[in-house]
């Protein structure tokens, strides 16, 4: 990651962003998160900061990772250890996978195809 602001200038950035790809208010996101929307608010202008265990339920609301909202890293996505869709993969059979594989990727072209049209 190449951009030097302090981790509390991004994450408000990152914070709306990640709100934004959801298609998500503020107070559906404070919802999710179990928390007033007001507090979302305060976040997203830098005017608050939210604790670690704020940040933690933000980013498990918003399905992100918490390296992410920090601005460490620069794609949104899920840590595979705790996102539900690979907890389980090491269990399956190499057909179970192809069969996963497939269908996710169907789901994926589909969500595409929607986007486009």
């Amino acid at each position: 990651m190449s951009d030097a602001r302090a981790p509390s200038e991004l994450f408000q950035e990152r914070l709306k962003a990640a709100r934004d790809l959801r298609k998500w208010s503020q107070s559906d996101l404070a919802g999710r998160a179990g928390m007033p929307p007001s507090s979302i608010a305060h976040f997203e202008s830098g005017s608050r900061k939210p604790s670690f265990d704020t940040l933690r339920r933000l980013a498990n609301a918003l399905e992100v990772t918490t390296d992410y909202l920090l601005g460490r890293v620069d794609e949104p996505g899920r840590a595979e250890a705790g996102d539900p869709l690979y907890r389980d993969v090491g269990k399956l059979t190499a057909g179970d996978r192809e069969i996963a594989e497939a269908f996710l990727k169907m789901l994926a072209d589909r969500n595409q195809a929607k986007k486009k049209g």
